[in-house]
């Protein structure tokens, strides 16, 4: 079965081993649309673009209705190959901040970005909050992990880059930024310490995460969880894959994990050949889940990925105390 699932794969591995971020946002508490209906209510308002749902959602939450944020990505988008639009480079042009996540997340929009004949701030959040980032070979090249943000230190550092800028475009806001990113940085902190109180319910044996990508590795090596994926080179090659199935079996791990928005073929042929159960909820790696999910924040995503971690290696949940968690069942 295995071999049959690889040779059908083949031409789709590098999709599997290494997709890049679907991203997009929406929220009622701001001024807030994608660049395909960009108009918002308040004109007067400084306009503001991000280029992922996570950075819409940080953004948001600082500012909240001060600023008129348009994000340009949709759900369920692939960040890496996405292309702007007319609409996209409009507002572009039109904005007065621009934050992008940088470290070729979206290669084709800091393109146009960087191309812009717009002088207005263009900040890329991630490259600023962490210039040492974690890096992977693929093809014998070393390339930098860009979803930084699942280590909560490093969001809070996000936080600070988003709220240092927002203050240099709307001064006379700098207060209502400074108190939301105390509040917001607070929250992430506390969130940092609750997920580690539950990493460590889970029992040693059975700690280890195993993944299709590397895309999760900020969380795991922040909380000190070993992992193993079918390896950051888009080789999943059939011995390759074997000598995963065989370190699941060692190690007698009892769930592997699917992320959101990567195909899960090849990851059930593993489950299935290892004998493991594969987890019914997915890991949200690449970006926040679609408004009204249980990942719809930065908070509630990073709740949700350790609820599926901690219940599926045999830990205990426990609801993350602030209302963040309303939305998950």
């Amino acid at each position: 079965m295995l071999k049959k699932i690889i040779k059908n794969t083949t031409s789709r591995l590098g999709l599997l081993c290494l997709t890049i971020a679907c991203f997009g946002c929406g929220n009622q508490a701001v001024n807030t649309s994608f660049t395909q209906t960009s108009r918002t209510d308040n004109e007067n308002l400084p306009q503001v673009v991000a280029t992922t749902n996570v950075l819409c959602d940080l953004v948001r939450q600082v500012a909240e209705n001060t600023i008129n944020l348009i994000c340009i990505i949709p759900p369920n988008t692939n960040a890496k190959n996405y292309q702007p639009t007319p609409e996209d480079r409009a507002a572009i042009a039109q904005a007065k901040l621009i934050f992008y996540n940088g470290y070729n997340l979206e290669p084709q929009l800091i393109k146009t970005i960087n191309s812009s004949d717009n002088k207005s701030l263009k900040v890329a959040v991630s490259q600023i909050a962490v210039p040492k980032p974690q890096t992977f070979i693929i093809n014998g090249r070393s390339v930098v992990n860009p979803y930084i943000w699942h280590n909560p230190k490093n969001a809070v550092r996000m936080v600070d880059v988003i709220n240092n800028n927002l203050k240099k475009i709307s001064p006379s806001n700098s207060d209502i930024y400074q108190e939301n990113t105390k509040k917001l940085k607070n929250e992430i902190t506390q969130l940092d310490k609750w997920v580690k109180s539950r990493i460590a319910s889970i029992p040693k044996d059975k700690l280890r995460v195993i993944t299709t990508n590397n895309a999760i590795d900020y969380y795991t090596k922040n909380y000190g969880i070993p992992a193993a994926s079918f390896g950051t080179e888009a080789q999943a090659t059939e011995q390759r894959v074997k000598n995963l199935v065989r370190y699941i079996q060692k190690s007698k791990v009892p769930t592997v994990f699917v992320e959101n928005n990567v195909q899960t073929r090849l990851i059930e042929s593993v489950a299935t050949d290892a004998n493991v159960k594969l987890s019914e909820r997915q890991l949200y790696t690449q970006d926040l889940g679609e408004t009204g999910s249980y990942a719809d924040t930065y908070q509630n995503m990073i709740a949700a990925n350790t609820r599926t971690i901690v219940e599926g290696l045999g830990g205990t949940y426990l609801i993350f105390p602030p209302k963040i968690q309303q939305s998950q069942k």
